[in-house]
């Protein structure tokens, strides 16, 4: 069996084939504007001759100009990754660490928050571990455990196991206050929460582009201060971001450049069309409509899902109000054994939502409808 939603022929998305996807934070769909977008990139591979020079120079720098928008960054401090971890690793790597430093993480994060940090230990770069006191890291906690020899602090916005959002305002005050580098990962949260770096006291932000930006799969990228960005030291030399600017008839001028900002760091192959195209097109359309705007939309259709469970049978783990709630609503039954249950009978029932350590997490997007909603509810309140 399977359920439709109220949907309009003039939606962005779909069609779903009848299912109800409540799954974003897992795999963010194509708006009908990027699946536009690869059909060119499919034209341009199949007869290369309509793609010019001109316009295959252009692809990275059009979704550069999109990401700036969207995080409110000129387009030259943004770096092309292909993932979340692309960008930890470039700072990872790259950060002038001295011996006896230390990052400070939060234990119970995601791990590609934490990974990379953990593979400087042959530096003399140690890690440290903070164990929130509930399921939201305070502002408090961080600055009791900040000491002169922690260098960065790296946590994720959104944790994707109890969709709790830190105060990255708050946080990165403290950050500030003892001269400690704050590292973000936005992956669960670039896309349904808006932001502007220019405001908010981040020191470098990464993210990838297939949840909430609604891109395709092996996208990503990252935002640094200028300053951190000119510090890093990372030997990454791509012999298409040194001739930039340069024809393709004279290419063995082995000359390396110190003008290239964020393209020096963009993953190699920054023009991959076939994932660039359509990933430019949904930032597109997403910062078109307004990501303040797709924000409240998201939070209203959590709020309907959070007023109308049965507190009978199920607790909600997530924060249930207030700016530390999130976009991903954690529910497990009071009888946790019965989740995984659970799980599959929505499935059966045409609605995809994920279970994770044990628990139902649901997350809901702009191509969602309240209907949707309801429809869960239905399924798990009468179950």
């Amino acid at each position: 069996m399977t359920r439709k939603g109220n949907r309009h022929e003039e939606a962005d998305f779909g069609p779903f084939d009848g299912r109800i996807w409540l799954n974003c934070a897992h795999q963010g769909p194509l708006p009908r504007v990027a699946v536009e977008s690869v059909q060119r990139a499919v034209e341009w591979k199949v007869a290369p001759h309509r793609m010019s020079d001109s316009e295959f120079d252009a692809v990275p720098d059009c979704l550069k100009q999109e990401l700036g928008r969207l995080i409110g960054a000129p387009a030259e401090e943004v770096v092309l990754g292909n993932s979340t971890s692309y960008g930890m690793h470039l700072l990872a790597n790259g950060i002038p660490w001295n011996d006896g430093d230390e990052v400070l993480l939060i234990e119970g994060d995601f791990p590609a928050t934490i990974l990379p940090w953990l593979g400087l230990a042959e530096r003399g770069v140690a890690a440290r571990f903070v164990r929130p006191s509930d399921s939201v890291l305070h502002p408090e906690e961080i600055e009791a455990h900040l000491t002169p020899r922690i260098r960065v602090f790296c946590v994720s916005w959104v944790n994707s196991f109890n969709g709790a959002a830190i105060d990255l305002a708050a946080v990165g005050r403290i950050c500030r206050e003892h001269s400690v580098l704050f590292v973000v990962n936005g992956s669960q949260a670039i896309g349904a929460r808006a932001l502007d770096v220019r405001g908010t006291p981040v020191d470098a932000l990464v993210s990838c582009g297939f949840k909430w930006l609604c891109g395709p799969y092996g996208t990503g990228f990252a935002w640094m201060r200028r300053d951190l960005l000119a510090s890093l030291e990372f030997n990454q030399l791509y012999w298409l971001a040194m001739q930039r600017g340069t024809s393709l008839n004279s290419m063995r001028e082995y000359r390396l450049r110190a003008d290239l900002g964020s393209r020096k760091y963009d993953v190699f192959c920054p023009a991959s069309f076939l994932n660039v195209l359509p990933w430019t097109a949904s930032v597109r359309r997403l910062v078109d409509r307004g990501i303040d705007r797709i924000e409240a939309y998201d939070q209203d259709l959590v709020s309907r899902a959070i007023a109308h469970l049965d507190r009978e049978k199920y607790d909600i783990l997530s924060p249930e109000s207030g700016p530390e709630r999130s976009t991903l609503v954690f529910v497990t039954h009071r009888d946790p054994a019965r989740n995984e249950s659970l799980h599959r009978l929505l499935s059966d029932e045409g609605i995809d939502v994920s279970l994770r350590e044990g628990n139902l997490r649901v997350s809901p997007h702009l191509y969602n409808t309240s209907e949707e909603i309801d429809a869960l509810l239905d399924v798990l309140n009468s179950a």
